[in-house]
């Protein structure tokens, strides 16, 4: 470690909601539902991913529920990332984006924040129903280090 830098004591957590127009298994769904499979494993070799939720069984988080939430037209993405950077980047700079353009053919507008960030220790992973407490809180209190949108994020502990 050269003078001067610090270990990399915190990553970057990442859940994002959102409420189908028809389920999973319904026709006017199947292209999102195709492409989850190539889009997380683009997400997997991006530069600065760390981990993803999966179903017990494998599948992508869409497949997965909260816990609490009795909607099964709610969807998840949860992740985590080594920064911000690298996020954005995989968000808004490669094969993901187009269909993230698309949503709409899918999800239903909402008038909520559907992304909540946060910072977590170097090798925690928090549960769902806790990253989903945080989007809630977000939802009702605003951003605070407990939970913040995309585009106001909160400096890592210790530079702030």
């Amino acid at each position: 470690m050269s003078r001067g830098s610090s270990p990399v004591t915190h990553h970057l957590a990442q859940l994002n909601v959102g409420r189908l127009r028809r389920p999973l298994d319904h026709i006017e769904t199947a292209e999102f539902v195709e492409a989850l499979g190539p889009i997380n494993a683009l997400a997997e070799a991006a530069s600065g991913f760390v981990w993803r939720l999966t179903g017990d069984d494998g599948r992508s988080s869409s497949y997965v529920g909260i816990p609490g939430v009795d909607d099964p037209l709610l969807v998840i993405n949860y992740s985590i990332w080594t920064d911000l950077e690298s996020l954005r980047a995989f968000v808004y700079k490669t094969g993901h984006t187009p269909y993230l353009r698309r949503r709409l053919e899918w999800f239903e507008r909402s008038e909520q924040v559907t992304t909540v960030c946060w910072w977590v220790p170097t090798g925690t992973i928090p549960d769902v129903a806790d990253a989903y407490r945080r989007l809630q809180l977000l939802r009702s209190a605003g951003p605070s280090v407990e939970g913040w949108p995309l585009n106001r994020p909160e400096a890592p502990p210790g530079l702030g």
